[in-house]
């Protein structure tokens, strides 16, 4: 799968196994995954099936994660877009479409989430057609919870995910 979205700083493409070393970054970082169960990978290979996984839905699923590549200095940033979750139930939800992102400490801060996460939702009803699309954030994670407001979803409510013992909240956006 080819794919390139631009935004006003940002370019969004498909996955690489070239973006190990960005990967390894973002995933090895604790604060980074504060939020997410706190576990950060502790090696590049641990990164590399993480790709290949993202990778893999391309193929399966005709989408998955995109890279975030900074416009003017051409960084790896982090990852931005849409999956299609197919592999464990959420708050109900055997299968569904979500929009996440993870960005690198170091570009924290400078609306990178939300100016990828708005190209991501117009993605998703412009192109794809979606009738809906979801988003889950852990609860306390306040810059995901205000990133997901912005980017349009609406906050529907909070549930307790028992596989990963994590409080976490979800959220929903219709296609209008």
């Amino acid at each position: 799968m080819t794919f390139n979205i631009e935004t006003e700083r940002l370019i969004l493409r498909e996955l690489r196994l070239s973006d190990l070393e960005g990967m390894f970054e973002l995933d090895s970082d604790p604060e980074v995954h504060k939020y997410l169960g706190n576990k950060p990978v502790k090696t590049r290979k641990e990164s590399q099936k993480i790709l290949e996984r993202v990778i893999n839905q391309y193929e399966e699923r005709g989408i998955g994660r995109w890279a975030i590549i900074n416009k003017d200095t051409q960084e790896f940033m982090g990852w931005s877009g849409l999956k299609l979750n197919i592999e464990y139930t959420m708050n109900g939800f055997a299968e569904f479409y979500d929009v996440g992102y993870r960005i690198i400490k170091r570009f924290w801060g400078q609306g990178y989430a939300t100016e990828s996460g708005k190209a991501a939702v117009d993605y998703a009803f412009k192109v794809l057609k979606l009738p809906e699309l979801y988003g889950i954030t852990e609860m306390g994670n306040e810059a995901s919870h205000n990133v997901l407001l912005k980017i349009g979803l609406k906050y529907v409510e909070d549930f307790y995910y028992e596989e990963e013992k994590l409080k976490l909240r979800w959220y929903k956006i219709e296609n209008k």
